[in-house]
């Protein structure tokens, strides 16, 4: 499973938004505030650069994925 290379932060967010049961909570200089309490509470911010460095990008995606308890595999087929 490849990671795209070539995603927008705020693309990112949306799909989160969407699909994984976040909300935007607000806007920081350039980086969005996401939150979910499903399946408990947990924030995470994701920086609206275009694209998102790899690094940035696996990161939060493991987070989710854990946060989740489902592949990041799963996730990214949702992008």
């Amino acid at each position: 499973m490849k990671i795209p290379r070539d995603l927008k932060g705020s693309d990112f967010a949306r799909v989160l938004c969407r699909q994984w049961d976040y909300k935007v909570v607000h806007q920081q200089g350039s980086h969005i505030i996401l939150d979910t309490e499903i399946p408990s509470h947990q924030r995470i911010s994701i920086p609206n650069h275009n694209p998102l460095r790899l690094g940035t990008l696996n990161s939060i995606l493991r987070a989710v994925s854990r946060h989740k308890g489902v592949a990041k595999a799963e996730i990214i087929n949702t992008l």
